[in-house]
Order: structure tokens, then C-alpha cells, then sequence
């Protein structure tokens, strides 16, 4: 496979905790030889790991601060710092708002603030931020979940390969996925009752948002406990007639090149 190639690997996609052979949300984005960690939810460094190991990281981008997004975050600094591993710099890290002083407040445990910046080089996110990664660039999105979070559009070669991170339906999402090669979407079980503030897509939703951008390849991810996934890919197909597959981890997807359909459902 060449190393040029826009390729998506998961790491996990559990929520909102990890089981015994999910981590919760990863991911590894590579292309043009670089690499970037995608969400850092709980077991996902582990995971990481088979494939790069931190020091062999281009970036890392986080969606918002819930931990099941950005947990291993707190066990990458220690592995950063003061394992196996010497960084020539800092790893750079874009993230929410505050993402750095919340770190700090777990890490810290004497009067002298923990040295967050010697492992990670912040930069927060804002609607439209743009980063060039190497050969890739990284367009990130505010999004709805009822706090600072982002959706990612990354594209490489001519390819784009789109994440919702955790999100309502919105349209900052679609104008991002316009036209994507690939739509990595969240697909949550059901809507919140009427008194709450949606924050999740549904499959339902997830499949709205891939044909209304016109994303030529769906993948389901961050399916609820109370689905599975083959449930959740035949929900999302009401809405959308296009190729189907399901975030399972260690699945590897080249973006633009989807998957046959009798794999669509593997690890389902």
C-alpha cells in the first residue's frame, strides 16, 4: 500500500466507555508519510501504538474534552516525557479551548504546574481553523454538542476524508463533508426526548448528512450500547444509497476506495 495513499485506521469507536474489544473513539489518519492521532479516548494509545509510536506522530487533533474523546491525552504525557521515547519537540496538539489548562489540572500534583507544553505544542481550535500537516491539511469546523467541539476535514492528494467528532446534525457539518470521498459519522442510538438539546446523530441523522453532502462513502462510528452495529448501517441506509461500512477497531479504510459491501458490516 503506498504511503501516499489518504488512509483511515481505528483505533477504537465505544461509547461512552471502552469495552473488553472496543476502545472508545481513535483514530490514525496518515497520507503523503504523515501521521495524525485522531480523538484520544480511553485504550486508544495502547492501540496507537501497533502502528506509530508517539515520537513517530506528525500531530494530534482532538474534537472536544469529553473523555471519551481525549482521556489518553493524560497517559500520552507521561509516555511523552518520561518513558521510552525522547521527543526532538514538542507533539503538535490542536484541541478546544482551555485544552491545555485542563490537562494541567489533572497532571498537576505539587504547587509547580505539570510541563503540558514540553509534550504538546497547543494550538485551539476555532470555526475555520485551518493547520498544513505535512502533505495534509486539516480544516476544522465548530460544531452542536453543547460545548466547544470541532468536526475535521482532512484532505490529501486530491482526497478528503471527514469526521464529525460528537455533533447534533448542523450545518457547519455538511458544508465540511461537501462532496467528501469519505464521511466518518457518529451514530448514536436515538434522539434525546423533546425537553433536551440534541447533541448526537442518530443513524438515521448520519445517513441524512452523508447524502445531503453528497459524501461518497459513509462510515458509521461511536454506535451506542444499545445498537449494534449491523443495526445501526441498516438504519443509516434508509437514508443513504451509498457505500456503507462500520468503524471497527483495527479496520483500515483507503480513503476513496470503499470497502466491498459484504465487508461493510465486519466486527458487527
Amino acid at each position: 500500500m503506498s504511503d501516499d495513499l489518504l488512509r483511515l485506521t481505528v483505533l477504537g469507536s465505544a461509547t461512552p466507555y471502552a469495552s473488553a474489544d472496543n476502545p472508545c473513539s481513535g483514530y490514525l489518519v496518515s497520507g503523503g508519510g504523515v501521521r495524525v492521532w485522531v480523538d484520544a479516548g480511553s485504550g486508544t494509545l495502547a492501540q496507537l501504538r501497533r502502528y506509530v509510536e508517539l515520537d513517530g506522530l506528525d500531530a494530534i487533533w482532538i474534537s472536544h474534552l469529553h473523555a471519551d474523546h481525549s482521556a489518553d491525552l493524560l497517559t500520552a504525557y507521561y509516555g511523552a516525557l518520561y518513558a521510552d521515547i525522547s521527543l526532538a519537540a514538542p507533539i503538535p496538539l490542536y484541541g478546544p479551548p482551555g485544552i491545555a489548562d485542563r490537562l494541567a489540572h489533572f497532571l498537576t500534583n505539587t504547587a509547580a504546574r505539570s510541563p503540558v507544553e514540553s509534550a504538546f505544542a497547543v494550538e485551539e481550535l476555532h470555526d475555520g481553523h485551518e493547520a498544513q500537516v505535512g502533505a495534509l491539511t486539516l480544516t476544522s469546523r465548530s460544531v452542536r454538542h453543547g460545548m466547544p467541539a470541532f468536526a475535521l476535514r482532512v484532505e490529501s492528494a486530491g482526497r478528503s476524508l471527514v469526521y464529525s467528532g460528537d455533533t447534533a446534525p448542523c450545518p457547519a457539518l455538511t458544508s465540511l463533508a461537501e462532496d467528501c470521498d469519505a464521511l466518518l459519522c457518529e451514530a448514536e442510538s436515538d434522539r434525546p426526548p423533546t425537553t433536551e438539546e440534541q447533541v448526537h446523530h442518530t443513524p438515521e441523522d448520519a445517513g441524512d448528512t452523508a447524502r445531503a453532502a453528497r459524501a461518497r462513502h459513509l462510515i458509521v462510528t461511536h454506535v451506542g450500547p444499545f445498537l449494534t452495529p449491523r443495526q445501526a448501517l441498516s438504519r443509516a441506509a434508509t437514508r443513504f444509497d451509498g457505500p456503507l461500512g462500520y468503524a471497527a477497531p483495527g479496520t483500515a479504510f483507503t480513503v476513496g476506495e470503499p470497502r466491498p459491501a459484504d465487508e461493510a458490516v465486519e466486527g458487527a
